[in-house]
């Protein structure tokens, strides 16, 4: 399975606020501070961002252990000025209990937040 995620940006400081902001309502905090900045969830150190030309055409995807968590997310990322790109919902036709939002970090990449549990 994947270990870690790299991203690059011309932007470091946008993307070090929205990765910060979301992320923190999974429980990461940025670890790492040098000139790649690094997040974590006190197990693991497993998304970067570095400055360089950013990768395009990008979709990735958060597990979040609960729809209210996914429901929050995506209020914070609203409330605090982010771009979003789909509210949270059930899509069925990827299995019954697939329950997602996603955002768009300040590159345009595609960010999910999915949880799979019955509710």
């Amino acid at each position: 399975m994947i270990d870690h995620l790299e991203l690059k940006t011309r932007g470091i400081d946008a993307n070090v606020r929205f990765y910060g902001d979301i992320l923190r309502l999974l429980g990461y905090e940025q670890k790492v501070t040098g000139p790649a900045k690094g997040y974590g969830d006190g197990n693991s150190l497993d998304l970067f961002i570095v400055e360089g030309e950013p990768s395009i055409n990008v979709h990735f995807a958060f597990g979040a252990p609960s729809r209210a968590l996914v429901d929050q997310i995506y209020e914070t990322a609203r409330t605090e000025g982010h771009r979003l790109d789909k509210a949270p919902a059930l899509a069925p036709h990827v299995h019954p209990n697939y329950y997602a939002s996603y955002l768009r970090d300040p590159d345009g990449r595609l960010v999910e937040f999915v949880c799979h549990k019955a509710e």
